[in-house]
């Protein structure tokens, strides 16, 4: 084979690995594991174990939330902040990769974009200290969880 065939050969093979990685991405990164909802949601496809750990950190953020309104009932900000900070980025780095590679982008936007506003209610509410603010924070934030449990639902994978 002369060099000049060689090297489109190369090019084309290229081109074709460069083409499923894009894919391969795609996949993963934009479109998730999702399929239509009989409720007119989108169902987010996981594994039963993967499935039971959303739901865990899902009741962990119900948890947190009864913590910070309590907190805020009781003008007890530095509770507040802390209830805050447990929900923050940092509680969303525990989350499996395969997992995420399954979540459409949209979900994963909203959720991290949660996380990081629970990070700023948690700076606010140690920084003001302004019960108020903070409730209205907390507002801003639910109304994107009330969104997203209306837009989406998890379904259990069909296994092996």
């Amino acid at each position: 084979m002369n060099h000049p065939t060689r090297q489109r050969l190369q090019l084309g093979t290229i081109a074709v690995l460069l083409l499923v990685i894009a894919a391969m991405a795609y996949k993963f990164v934009v479109v998730g594991s999702v399929e239509p909802a009989p409720d007119g949601r989108t169902a987010i496809v996981l594994e039963e174990g993967e499935r039971d750990f959303v739901l865990r950190e899902m009741r962990g953020f119900v948890a947190g939330l009864q913590q910070l309104t309590a907190a805020l009932a009781h003008d007890d900000m530095k509770a507040a902040a802390h209830a805050a900070r447990g929900m923050g980025m940092h509680a969303a780095h525990g989350a499996p990769v395969a997992i995420v590679a399954k979540l459409p982008l949209e979900f994963k936007m909203l959720g991290f974009g949660v996380h990081r506003e629970f990070d700023t209610i948690a700076a606010d509410a140690q920084a003001r200290g302004d019960a108020k603010h903070t409730l209205g924070q907390l507002a801003t934030v639910l109304q994107k969880c009330a969104a997203c449990h209306d837009a989406y639902q998890f379904k259990p994978g069909r296994g092996p």
